[in-house]
């Protein structure tokens, strides 16, 4: 049995289940302060409704951007709250004490540490376009797509032409085949708010919240020193905006004061 004695075990076991349930890496959403992650799965449907004219998208996989020598990724250990510097409220260096700022909420289990993404991806080019160009062009757009219908901060997109398309352009953006497998159904993943409690009912009650899920656990798990929220957001909310209003909603209904972070595990489109 696993106990909070045991965290390698918890973490080894959250991981398996959330491997077997296919949603791949947990992404940080915005910036350490967000205390907000999305399954890779859930980016991933999105990125690849991401299409222009001439190419056609296969596999899509996002990760952490790749360190280059000398630079600096954002990815530097948090600093408590209230320090200074990324994660405090006052400024580095400052003489006087820095005044407290709001505790930063820890990752889910196996969830990536707040910084910079690379994404990569095969498609498929039409032969009337140059292929710089259509790579450019599919570059920024799933840059696009990422900041602005999710709040991934995405540094790096790598692209691999995998053939060339005959007959000009493709009737379609994406490549069925190449789609991520289904995830396996989970019984009651849909929760009712009603019956978890008043946070519950707090992150329910969100604009743009589908509904609150519990795929690695209960919708709201509440831990010694913070609570994590599962919700499915509609796909025509930002993921990010949606997750800050969760974070606002459930401290506003949580009595004890903890730190809260939000897991995106499903965008559903209209």
């Amino acid at each position: 049995m696993t106990t909070e004695r045991s965290p390698q075990r918890a973490d080894g076991w959250t991981a398996a289940v959330r491997q077997r349930l296919g949603l791949g890496r947990l992404l940080p959403l915005g910036g350490a302060v967000d205390g907000a992650w999305i399954a890779e799965t859930a980016a991933a449907s999105v990125l690849r409704g991401t299409g222009v004219p001439g190419a056609v998208l296969g596999t899509l996989r996002i990760g952490p951007a790749r360190m280059s020598a000398g630079t600096d990724t954002g990815t530097e250990p948090h600093r408590p709250a209230g320090t200074g510097g990324p994660d405090g409220a006052g400024p580095a260096g400052a003489g006087g004490p820095a005044e407290a700022g709001p505790a930063v909420p820890p990752a889910p289990p196996s969830g990536l540490p707040p910084g910079p993404l690379r994404i990569e991806a095969e498609f498929r080019a039409a032969g009337d376009r140059p292929l710089p160009d259509a790579a450019a062009a599919l570059r920024a757009a799933l840059v696009t797509a990422a900041a602005a219908r999710l709040g991934l901060e995405v540094a790096e997109v790598d692209l691999r032409v995998t053939a060339l398309l005959e007959g000009g352009t493709p009737d379609q953006v994406t490549e069925p085949a190449a789609a991520p497998a289904t995830p396996v159904p989970v019984p009651d993943a849909k929760v009712d708010a009603k019956a978890e409690g008043p946070v519950a009912v707090a992150a329910a009650g969100v604009p743009g919240v589908v509904s609150l899920t519990r795929v690695l656990g209960s919708a709201v798990h509440t831990a010694a020193d913070h609570i994590r929220v599962e919700v499915a957001t509609a796909g025509d909310h930002r993921a990010l905006d949606v997750a800050r209003s969760v974070r606002t909603a459930v401290s506003a209904a949580a009595a004890d004061g903890l730190p809260v972070s939000v897991l995106v595990t499903e965008v559903v489109d209209a």
